[in-house]
């Protein structure tokens, strides 16, 4: 099947209305692009941020009338200008695989793999994980997520209880169930986050428990890892206190580098010593000790 692109930068404000009068003439699926190469590193907890300057990019069956479509849509929003929208014909190809070949097995330290369900383990003796890109965050190729990985690869939890607090896709969950941990629990604040959590946990035989934060309770546990970003990760380390035991270990990751001191001096208030720091590119992750 053939199709078209039809996209047109704009300014914040009517990056969402335009998504939706895309989706009223018939756009297949639509997607937001930063215009003006604007990073946003930290939303509010709560909020979907979108940039100052985006191109808004609706996706057509090649045989719509894309002249008719500009004109509905000038007529829905009337200070856009016709001129300005670009239409572009796609490549007729096998999308669905073309997007499969971009997700290749991925290893992360010495034995710890992230393979897509539709290819072979590299290394079938090693510790793998099956797991797709989906609906909820986290499948190795973020720098936070990455860094994770390596280091449950590089300090093994074998027989240690473990919390994932921000699960995600879960993928840090089964990376310390698959390492040998005794029990494993996962928690996030998105329902989404839990579902493919579940999904993954059921696909790779762990016995994995995910729940709402709001559901959500442990006992103190020996590790716990928090992948989430450097405001909540402040907020809730009150939280995390609780959840460890004297003497556990804590890993937050999810944070920019110049981050990494405040967030050391404010664990320093809960005797919780964050003394290893790792990163890349810009981002960063500490692990440390409670102490008694």
């Amino acid at each position: 099947m053939a199709w078209i692109q039809i996209n047109i930068i704009v300014e914040e404000a009517l990056a969402e209305p335009l998504s939706d009068a895309f989706m009223d003439v018939g756009a297949s699926s639509v997607t937001f692009e930063d215009a003006k190469d604007q990073p946003i590193y930290e939303p509010e907890i709560g909020t979907t941020p979108i940039w100052n300057q985006t191109k808004v990019i609706g996706l057509f069956d090649a045989e719509m009338d894309s002249k008719n479509i500009i004109d509905i849509l000038c007529l829905l929003h009337p200070s856009l200008d016709k001129e300005t929208f670009k239409v572009e014909q796609l490549e007729d190809k096998d999308w669905i695989r073309a997007w499969m070949d971009q997700f290749k097995p991925m290893q992360f330290g010495e034995r710890l793999w992230i393979v897509p369900s539709w290819t072979q383990p590299p290394e079938p003796n090693a510790v793998n994980l099956m797991l797709d890109p989906g609906m909820a965050f986290g499948t190795g190729t973020h720098p936070t997520t990455a860094q994770c990985l390596t280091w449950l690869d590089n300090h093994t939890p074998t027989n240690l209880t473990v919390i994932d607090y921000g699960c995600g896709s879960g993928v840090l969950a089964l990376a310390a169930s698959k390492l040998g941990a005794k029990s494993v629990s996962g928690t996030d604040i998105d329902p989404q986050a839990i579902l493919a959590s579940n999904q993954n946990a059921e696909r790779n035989n762990a016995d994995i428990h995910f729940k709402l934060v709001k559901d959500f309770d442990s006992e103190p546990v020996d590790l716990l890892i928090a992948n989430i970003l450097a405001g909540p990760l402040k907020e809730l380390a009150e939280e995390f206190d609780r959840l460890l035991k004297p003497g556990g270990t804590l890993v937050l990751s999810g944070l920019l580098t110049s981050q990494a001191k405040e967030l050391q001096e404010h664990y320093q208030a809960y005797n919780i010593h964050l003394d290893t720091s790792l990163s890349q590119d810009e981002w960063g992750l500490l692990a440390g000790k409670k102490h008694v």
